[in-house]
């Protein structure tokens, strides 16, 4: 049983504060990551339509199964009908002799000569070729229908395991393509005949090999430089510090010390974001419990001196959303929404940050006043080293990889990130993760 928490009072808004925004996605938006409650598995792009109605290898293979089967069988009844149609045809009726003393009467009792007997008897044996041929034609369609009906299902479902490994295919490269790199570890592993379907699976699983000894050998690179870089940093800003520390520095030398502190201070927050985004793209191994309004209340708490600072108000909504993950990434996670969020902010704006739990998947969304972002730069933003202006190479705003760790984070517990350009300024980002199941 995971403890419950009360939810976290609300403070209320100034008076002229812009209204809260809303918790409902909007149209303009950028999605990134996975979808919530997608777990993996594969979805066509026309999953929510009827499968008779989707376009796709499988219908067309059904179609041609059936197809190939149906002008088989009318070919077939079309062989038949004209044969058993010849055959009768060139059956004649017997020529039946009478003596002088025989005399034939019709139905109605009238005398008939044999030559008008002989007529009558063809035609009722024209009549009854007539019949049989109806007959044959019709219960031959009947039986040809039922036969298609059967054809096209016994298609549907060959062609479906036919094209099943396909289906797996795809569901591995969609998972990897969506883990952002930490899904190159899976693997198909398509059992069955050695066809071109299990040729082209192991082809694929060979390809996931290369990539993830790739990246892994880039992450692994990146800690380990990072680690490097970070004694001799270390080193500097204790020699700074001691050197600063001497009353008799001179004013021109501890002016030229604390721009060097400023400057080693930057690098060495630019490496810990390095270590921080190599280890947030790694699968998690071992995730526990968190409950989002905790984490966001902590971040409101840390935040609210360099709120009051820059003369921005913090809000806060929070409701209990429950996610299994890392405890110390996902607070990364709001306190860089949040950081970011005050720092490009304008005197006298706002931050909110609230937490939701809606059909599964726990929210956690930060919403601020500032200046405009044209919804075209919003992708840029998530990206290592981008920034929306200049502004924003200032020490004091970080160095780049704030947006870029939280979408590692998010990818790495599988959830999404939803951001969107507010057209008062400011942004809105909302951050997704699938509530873990009770």
């Amino acid at each position: 049983m995971r403890p419950q928490h009360p939810p976290r009072p609300s403070r209320p808004p100034r008076p002229g504060a812009p209204p809260k925004p809303a918790k409902e996605p909007s149209a303009r938006k950028l999605v990134l990551g996975l979808d919530p409650g997608d777990g993996g598995t594969y979805h066509s792009r026309l999953s929510y339509a009827p499968d008779w109605l989707r376009p796709s290898i499988r219908m067309r293979l059904t179609a041609l199964y059936g197809g190939m089967f149906l002008i088989a069988g009318v070919l077939l009844l079309g062989s038949v009908y004209l044969l058993v149609g010849q055959n009768l045809s060139d059956q004649k009726p017997p020529d039946i002799r009478f003596n002088s003393d025989v005399v034939i009467r019709d139905a109605a009792g009238q005398v008939i000569s044999p030559d008008a007997f002989n007529r009558m008897l063809e035609a009722r044996q024209g009549n009854q070729r007539d019949l049989v041929l109806h007959s044959l034609l019709q219960q031959s369609l009947l039986a040809l229908v039922l036969l298609s009906v059967i054809a096209f299902g016994f298609g549907y479902v060959m062609a479906g395991r036919v094209l099943s490994p396909l289906g797996r295919i795809t569901a591995a490269a969609r998972a990897v393509a969506g883990s952002g790199g930490s899904g190159l570890h899976r693997r198909i592993d398509l059992d069955g005949p050695d066809d071109e379907l299990k040729e082209l699976a192991d082809t694929f699983d060979e390809m996931l090999e290369r990539l993830d000894r790739a990246f892994d050998s880039q992450r692994k690179f990146v800690a380990n430089a990072s680690h490097e870089l970070r004694t001799p940093l270390a080193i500097n800003r204790t020699l700074l510090e001691v050197a600063l520390g001497d009353p008799e520095v001179p004013p021109q030398l501890r002016e030229l010390g604390d721009k060097l502190l400023t400057t080693n201070e930057r690098s060495e927050r630019l490496i810990e974001g390095l270590l921080l985004l190599a280890r947030s793209e790694n699968e998690l191994t071992d995730p526990k419990p968190v409950d989002l309004s905790e984490v966001a209340g902590r971040t409101i708490e840390q935040l609210a001196g360099e709120a009051g600072d820059r003369d921005v108000e913090l809000r806060g909504d929070f409701e209990p959303a429950w996610v299994s993950g890392n405890l110390v990434l996902l607070e990364r996670v709001a306190l860089n929404l949040a950081q970011n969020a005050v720092r490009y902010n304008t005197p006298g704006g706002w931050v909110e940050m609230s937490t939701s739990t809606v059909d599964g998947t726990a929210l956690l969304t930060v919403a601020n006043s500032g200046p405009a972002v044209p919804p075209e730069n919003v992708e840029s933003l998530f990206e290592p080293f981008r920034r929306l202006r200049g502004d924003r190479t200032e020490s004091d705003k970080g160095v780049g990889l704030g947006l870029s760790i939280v979408r590692s984070v998010a990818r790495a517990h599988g959830g999404w990130i939803e951001a969107e350009a507010r057209e008062e300024g400011g942004l809105i980002v909302r951050v997704g993760f699938p509530a873990p199941a009770k």
